[in-house]
């Protein structure tokens, strides 16, 4: 950077600045302030042409008031003018001025472009690095469209000075984050990936970040960068530190660098090449074997960065998950870490071994520091480090520590921190029943969760230990005696005695042989509690108190008082007041055969995913070490304690599909996706009474699964047409509305690939049960399709696969209530050119009726266009190119809607196409241009709209490389002038 002369102090700067210091008050300060903008817009506005240190005086004071929190709406066209001095500070004024307050949209960016354009091609490199410094602090999409392809080009050449190629990295990349799309690497890719290579640090570093980020997203066209990044990798961990002084850090060699690299390797697999792969493990190895050398500096900087370097191989070791010899090390010198003084090196060796101990290689060498981490849940004085403690006793938990573990975290949760009570409620639900191989051990478990953190059992955890007592016939009795101990406590939360209430209600018999657990005894017993509790409850009760009357016939005089009583049949909440009367009318009239049908024992719950495991899962959110653990299963031998994995799985599975055995895959791991418990409200609970949701109208679990619809999909909606036309040249709105239902549209295309998301609202009071959607592809799309559908209890992901389109359908709520909207995301991926829509085909059930209808998705060919813009010369040339009588399509029709200019223009770019000005002779003439993305092929396209305002009449022509887009882009577009 050049020296700033003496004369350059800006001494006026100086004093306008001291002044606004020195001011009293802020009054004082904005009348300082408004007596320097009235002086700058008369100098600006003068006669007198000023020179470029007033300008740059000037302008630095203008940027000063804007940093002060004030508008400044002049002044900008003088900062530009800075760019074009050829010194240094004036033009670094200039770029910093427009760095700061020149926005994209800015009628001076034109002028801005052409200055950085003159300084890029300046060969000046100081003010190269001033160009491009601007480039990236503004990275607007217009910068990117001016300088995408000059900056690989700088960037790459071999005259270009180190500095500047620095800065022209850091500046595509900036470019790539902000317009994935302009920044097209193609013939450079090589040349970039080899700056590696480079002989300056500085360039292999800011490099190398351009060349990470270009990886994620495209990993195939920059895989040849793994061996070099191998071979700069070893060269940096092999060096000493004195062979790199001007990288050395605190004794550490380019410890950036290192980083760096190793989490580049990171977005690729294991090398195939034997030679590269043993290279890197050697790195690892010294990486590895530094860490356990002592210290060259006792200063923090050393040690900080020391082990950044040892975290991120650890972290490649882990990614790789192929070198047992690599993990164990790994874990081992985690565990030296996790009794470090320091805080956040406990942190962040806790947080690798939670991901360690999903490794099969490393998983028994994690088990061998739980007494440490137990310690560190029970004494680490930082919340986010007992977290982590309690994340990794989760993730080391197996068959051979599950009870010391569970204990352990039932212990800590009297006294945890309330943000992370929750977490760890589920995660001691999910522990308990997944090694439960004693079912009595979990029931104990359970009740003792409720016991000690009551106010954080969420439902889905009474509801999971209800399925599994119903499934389990041996651990019925224990449980009804359990429960019936624990609801004997003076203070007794309210999922006790829902648990109390489900249970006893169904299997209270097998305990009313004990004198002191009568019939009697258990209904005065669960009655104490009914005044203590909210409606939902009291509703579920009300249903155990029926189920009494059929279990025990001799408390049904008992029982008929109480729902006899006032406070029953006249209670103000309607659902209790009904269910009392029904109830009371049910016990009075019918038949001891007709209350054992009606209210028999439930039936065993069908395998299905844990709710609980949906819940962690919800709560950590996607990409969360400890439920990805869960999710692939550490050991599919190990789920619920299930003994070896011998014999013929498909036999195993086979007899898990007849008959619903709770100890085979009780968290429904290897099924759908989670089925959501609602809680019984009292606004729902009426409505609930016929339908198919969880939840049936006795307050209990419905345990059998609504058959799927089978009903044929209807026949396309007669306006299904006009639905898809209104959706040709616009990407959102309202596809379709009645007076049940709503849905609403929202799409964006890029290339050959589309997101749709599609919401469906219910404009009733009343919910929408088994609601599935199917998409298809008729005629000519259909190749082969897979039917999906999302019913309440099962989840299936579609995947349509055509021979034109691929269509990926996510799943959608089954169960939509009064008044709400679910969302579902459809992606799309065009393999060539189509002309039908899909269908989309929507069943559920309202008020017991089905509603079936079937809607065009609106897919068109022209969703996936890209503009192209085109010369008048070059548009007529291309345009007598496709003169063959197949390539055009042309229709002269009548003017539909007005003929409205700017309307017209909206709708031509909507359609995708770029809109040419100034290319027709005739200027009352439109033309486009645009290319068809297809994964097969692209296929080029023009077009020439001719109005005729009298005749109310217009001329469409169309042209492209194939007939069949220029016919079908001729009648889309026919439907919307």
């Amino acid at each position: 950077m050049p020296a700033v002369s003496k004369g350059d102090g800006m001494r006026g700067l100086a004093v306008f600045i001291s002044d606004i210091r020195n001011c009293k008050s802020k009054e004082a300060e904005i009348k300082r302030i408004n007596k320097e903008l009235a002086n700058i817009r008369s100098k600006f506005k003068g006669d007198k042409a000023l020179d470029g240190y007033s300008k740059k005086k000037y302008v630095c004071k203008l940027l000063f008031i804007f940093l002060l929190g004030h508008d400044i709406d002049f002044g900008h066209m003088e900062a530009v003018n800075l760019l074009s001095s050829n010194k240094y500070t004036e033009k670094q004024i200039g770029y910093l001025f427009i760095s700061v307050l020149v926005n994209s949209n800015s009628e001076l960016i034109r002028l801005i472009n052409n200055a950085i354009k003159n300084d890029l091609s300046s060969r000046n490199p100081t003010f190269m690095c001033l160009a491009l410094h601007c480039i990236a602090n503004v990275g607007s999409r217009e910068m990117a469209e001016a300088f995408a392809g000059e900056i690989p080009r700088i960037l790459v050449a071999g005259d270009t000075m180190d500095s500047v190629k620095q800065s022209a990295a850091l500046c595509l990349l900036r470019l790539y984050k902000t317009s994935p799309d302009l920044v097209l690497m193609g013939e450079w890719t090589s040349r970039v990936v080899h700056l590696l290579n480079d002989q300056h640090m500085g360039v292999v570093t800011a490099a190398i970040s351009l060349i990470t980020c270009l990886s994620q997203k495209n990993p195939d066209e920059f895989k040849t960068c793994v061996s070099l990044a191998v071979s700069r990798l070893s060269r940096i961990v092999s060096s000493a530190s004195t062979d790199l002084q001007d990288y050395t850090y605190y004794f550490v060699p380019a410890p950036w660098l290192s980083c760096k690299l190793l989490r580049l390797l990171q977005c690729y697999p294991p090398p195939e090449d034997g030679a590269v792969k043993g290279r890197l493990v050697e790195c690892l190895e010294t990486i590895l074997n530094k860490a356990q050398e002592p210290p060259k500096s006792k200063k923090v900087q050393h040690s900080n960065a020391k082990n950044a370097i040892l975290f991120e191989a650890i972290s490649l070791i882990i990614h790789y998950d192929s070198e047992p010899n690599l993990l164990v090390r790994a874990c081992n010198q985690l565990g030296q870490f996790l009794q470090h003084r320091e805080t956040n090196l406990r942190y962040l060796a806790l947080e690798s071994m939670c991901t360690l101990a999903s490794s099969e290689f490393s998983h028994e060498a994690v088990k061998t520091h739980i007494e440490t981490v137990i310690n560190a849940l029970k004494t680490e004085r930082d919340v986010s480090v007992r977290q982590r403690a309690a994340d990794l006793l989760y993730a080391m938990c197996d068959r051979s520590n599950a009870k010391q573990i569970v204990a352990e975290m039932l212990s800590y949760l009297e006294t945890a921190d309330y943000s992370i009570r929750e977490e760890m409620v589920l995660k001691v639900a999910i522990l308990a029943e997944k090694y439960a191989v004693d079912y009595s051990w979990y029931v104990d478990t359970i009740l003792n969760l409720i016991r000690i953190a009551g106010d954080y059992v969420s439902e889905e955890v009474w509801y999971r230990v209800i399925q599994i007592v119903i499934n389990r016939d041996d651990v019925q009795g224990y449980a009804a005696k359990t429960v019936f101990e624990a609801l004997q406590a003076p203070a007794c939360h309210e999922n006790m005695v829902k648990v109390g209430g489900y249970i006893l209600g169904e299997f209270g018999n097998l305990i009313a042989g004990d004198p002191r657990s009568s019939p009697l005894v258990q209904f005065n017993l669960l009655h104490s509690k009914f005044h203590l509790c909210s409606v939902p409850t009291r509703a579920l009760l009300l249903s155990a108190y029926i189920k009494f009357i059929n279990l025990f016939p001799e408390t049904k005089s008992t029982i008929q008082e109480v729902l006899r009583s006032d406070s029953q049949i006249r209670n103000s909440d309607v659902e209790l007041q009904q269910r009392a009367v029904e109830y009371l009318k049910l016990s009075s009239i019918a038949s001891t055969d007709v209350l054992a049908t009606v209210l028999e024992e439930m039936p065993p719950f069908p395998e299905r995913e844990s709710s609980i495991l949906a819940k962690l899962k919800k709560k950590k959110g996607p990409g969360a070490v400890s439920v990805n653990e869960l999710e692939e299963g550490k050991r599919e031998g190990e789920l619920n304690g299930g003994g070896e994995r011998g014999g013929d799985n498909s036999a195993i599975a086979a007899s898990n599909a007849s008959t619903p055995s709770p100890s085979a895959d009780l968290l429904g791991l290897r099924t759908g996706p989670p089925v959501t418990a609602a809680a019984p409200s009292a606004g729902s609970l009426l409505v609930d009474v016929f339908s198919e949701a969880g939840v049936n109208d006795d307050g209990f679990l419905s345990s059998a699964p609504p058959s799927v619809v089978s009903e044929d999909p209807a026949p396309p909606l007669p306006e299904s047409n006009e639905l898809l036309n209104k959706f040709v040249c616009k990407n959102n709105g309202v596809l379709f509305e009645n007076q049940l239902l709503q849905i609403g549209i929202k799409s964006e295309y890029r290339q050959n690939l589309g997101r749709m998301y599609l919401f469906y609202g219910n404009k009733t009071s009343v919910q929408f049960v088994t609601f599935t959607t199917t998409v298809t592809c008729p005629g000519e799309l259909q190749s082969h399709i897979l039917h999906i559908y999302t019913c309440k209890h099962m989840f299936i992901l579609a995947y349509t696969c055509c021979d034109k389109l691929n269509v990926q359908t996510k799943p959608v709520e089954p169960l939509i209530e009064g008044g709400a909207q679910v969302q579902q995301v459809i992606n799309i991926e065009c393999l060539s050119d189509f002309c039908d829509a899909p269908l989309l085909n929507i069943k559920f059930r309202y008020g017991g009726a089905l509603q079936n209808l079937t809607l065009k998705l609106p897919v068109t060919i022209n969703k996936f266009f890209q503009p192209t813009e085109m010369a008048s010369h070059d548009f007529f040339q291309r345009w007598k190119q496709l003169s063959q009588p197949q390539q055009e399509a042309q229709k002269i029709f009548k003017a539909n809607h007005a003929m409205d200019t700017e309307v017209l223009k909206a709708k031509l770019l909507g359609l995708g196409m770029a809109l040419l000005e100034n290319v027709d002779p005739n200027p009352e003439n439109f033309v486009c241009a645009g290319v068809i993305q297809t994964k097969a092929q692209q296929v080029g396209s023009l077009l020439r709209l001719e109005p005729n305002a009298q005749a109310q009449m217009y001329r469409l022509t169309l042209r492209s490389s194939k007939d069949t887009v220029s016919k079908r882009l001729c009648e889309l577009l026919a439907e919307q002038f």
